[in-house]
């Protein structure tokens, strides 16, 4: 037996398929066994594997027993010369164990190797090569001085980044996700050890192995990708804490001589733990103090300008203190249990009322402390102030950055395919007729510049694997998914690796094109009925604001530019879209339809989903590959009122475009 790969699973079924299959493809020269060791998954796995893949040995546990105990159970059956630990949102390429293979067969000293590991954006996954944590290495690392310094032999060793990713050297550690071990090698030092749980297991076996004589490598002949963390993702693991008390551990059981090793390390958990809570709630904590900002100024303008129209004095000199901070407070703890600080959301409603309970809790609260009930009025324009410009700033992140706006780029996906032939096109057909999901633009990518041009069943081939860059910037791609069964994985690798600096989302289609991985979301490709499906539109919230936002737009439109627009259609006897769009808004006023709504079709009157729109997402797409039905089955589902501004922005933008 040349290899035994060895996969603890844990939650992630799609990525195992997409490995198992590139491993199938890795393999093909040489005699292995593959063994699967499941953590008590819920998501299916077990029963995957049994029935794709029924040569793999699957071993079944009742409970999550972590990562190294599980490693050490494949450990146990192995029979392979060489054994490979490889994490299950990994793919290799088709020369990745031939290369190790022979690089283990003409370094007789090398013990254990790792090879060039990639992120899926295309950039290097740091930690397949790093050193051990001593004093010095922990420190840069947790100061962030290595981050500073990525370029310094002095500051950099814990990542080694000072050195070239395309050369191949003497490493202290290399990353668990994916090591290559001899047999020999286990039987002398042994497996992983079981006090570690998850992270530090690898950076221990590096270490035994290194104190039996033999070296690790880092192997830059031959690179895999690897998603990372995906089954943590679907875990309730506190990562941070278990990262950092592993590292604690390795060094209380190789390093115990430096005792300031120790303190860092504590320092950091702390100190990460609490970074970690603050940037999960850096929008709520930024929402808050901004409030804060905008209440004293409020306060403040309001002081001035009531100064300035009658006799009063102002605040007394002595109260400023107590006045330009508590009130504030006071409106931050409402607004906070009111739930406008969230994490992933601004809420221009929940504040409004929260401005609504502070003015009345502040007012009120001035018959108990009559020395600061200097005047009611200021109070008044105070928050009035407080009302429009926390309106207006919340409506301005929405708007031009999208925070708290979750589209998932209903108006902006533009994918291409990577392949022509007739597993390409079905996944291209597929991904048009999904109903959840919209993509404004598919293309298809040729392996050569001879098929650019060519249509292949209503899909046109806009480049090659060659150009494939300047596709992305001449299209505005910013999604793209291999077809694994035309392009193989060292090329998918290449394409991504060269487009690392770019701002594109890369996926990998399943073997059996029922689903797509990406860096962070799997995405289904078969469209599964519902009893029950949520739609936004038909909320009776979202529709008030709606038919409010509907009346508010068209009133001013009537009385502001429909009067012009009307005599200049008369006179001129032109009517662009921009001028018929105008003169229909009186039927929004009349009831028969919305500014923005999905077209008069089955969906709406078999469903009651609100009233046919004046534009939409139908008239916004480039009508290329997605039909009116899907359209507007992603817009009753997800409408709100930051969508319907963001399709008349695009509206207004596609008719001006054509000279309107």
């Amino acid at each position: 037996m040349d290899l035994s790969v060895i996969i603890v699973n844990y939650n992630v079924k799609e990525f195992l398929q997409n490995l198992l299959h590139s491993i199938e493809k890795a393999s093909s020269k040489i005699l292995k066994e593959i063994i699967v060791i499941d953590n008590a998954s819920d998501d299916g796995s077990v029963e995957v594997i049994k029935e794709k893949f029924p040569s793999v040995k699957l071993i079944e546990n009742k409970i999550n027993i972590g990562f190294g105990r599980a490693n050490n159970q494949g450990l146990k059956i192995a029979k392979g010369k060489l054994i490979l630990f490889i994490n299950p949102d990994c793919i290799v390429s088709e020369d990745t164990f031939d290369k190790m293979i022979s690089f283990f067969e003409s370094h007789p000293e090398c013990g254990l190797a790792g090879c060039k590991i990639l992120n899926s954006d295309g950039t290097l996954q740091l930690a397949c090569r790093r050193s051990f944590p001593g004093p010095w290495t922990s420190f840069t690392k947790v100061t962030g001085l290595s981050n500073l310094f990525p370029a310094s032999r002095i500051f950099a060793r814990y990542n080694l980044t000072y050195l070239d990713e395309n050369k191949t050297y003497e490493v202290d550690a290399v990353s668990g996700s994916f090591m290559m071990i001899r047999k020999e090698v286990y039987d002398k030092v042994g497996g992983f050890d079981e006090q570690f749980f998850m992270y530090g297991e690898d950076l221990d076996l590096c270490y035994r192995i290194q104190k039996s004589g033999f070296k690790v490598f880092y192997v830059h002949l031959t690179q895999v990708f690897h998603y990372k963390g995906e089954s943590t993702k679907r875990s309730n693991l506190d990562e941070t804490k278990l990262f950092y008390d592993a590292m604690h551990l390795f060094v209380k059981k190789h390093l115990s001589s430096f005792p300031l090793v120790e303190l860092i390390l504590r320092t950091a958990i702390g100190f990460r733990k609490l970074f970690a809570f603050l940037g999960k709630r850096k929008l709520s904590l930024y929402t808050a103090f901004m409030d804060f900002i905008i209440f004293n100024l409020s306060l403040f303008a309001a002081e001035n300008f009531y100064k300035s129209i009658t006799d009063w004095v102002g605040f007394d000199p002595h109260a400023y203190l107590i006045i330009y901070t508590v009130p504030a407070l006071i409106h931050i703890f409402v607004s906070t249990l009111s739930g406008v600080y969230r994490r992933d959301e601004v809420s221009v409603l929940r504040n409004f009322g929260s401005i609504i309970i502070s003015f009345l809790f502040i007012t009120s609260a001035t018959f108990f402390f009559k020395q600061y009930a200097f005047s009611r009025a200021v109070v008044l324009i105070a928050f009035i102030l407080l009302l429009i410009a926390t309106t207006l700033y919340r409506i301005f992140l929405k708007l031009f950055f999208k925070v708290g706006i979750k589209l998932d780029g209903a108006l902006n996906r533009r994918t291409i395919i990577v392949g022509t032939d007739e597993e390409a096109v079905k996944l291209a057909q597929k991904i048009k007729k999904q109903k959840a999901d919209v993509h404004s633009y598919i293309g298809l990518i040729g392996k050569t510049h001879s098929e650019i041009g060519k249509e292949v069943n209503g899909f046109s081939v806009i480049g090659s694997i060659g150009n494939i860059k300047n596709v992305f910037t001449d299209r505005k791609i910013n999604e793209v998914i291999f077809s694994s069964e035309e392009i193989s994985y060292a090329d998918m690798m290449s394409i991504v690796s060269a487009s690392k600096n770019i701002n594109v989302d890369f996926k990998i289609v399943g073997s059996d094109m029922n689903f797509v991985v990406g860096k962070s979301s799997v995405s289904m490709l078969d469209d599964i009925p519902l009893v029950e499906v949520n739609y936004n539109i038909s909320s009776p919230a979202v529709r008030t604001i709606k038919v409010i936002f509907d009346y508010v737009l068209s009133i001013t439109v009537l009385f502001s530019l429909y009067p012009f627009i009307y005599f200049l259609t008369k006179l001129s006897g032109k009517e662009t879209e921009f001028r018929k769009f105008v003169l229909s808004v009186p039927s929004v006023l009349s009831g028969k339809n919305s500014l923005v709504g999905p077209q008069k079709s089955f969906l709406v009157e078999s469903m009651n989903l609100g009233k046919a729109g004046l534009t939409g997402l139908w008239y916004i797409d480039e009508g290329t590959f997605t039909d009116s039905e899907k359209l507007d089955f992603y817009y009753v589902k997800n409408q709100n009122i930051w969508l319907d501004l963001e399709i008349l922005g695009k509206t207004l933008n596609k008719m001006w475009s054509k000279g309107d």
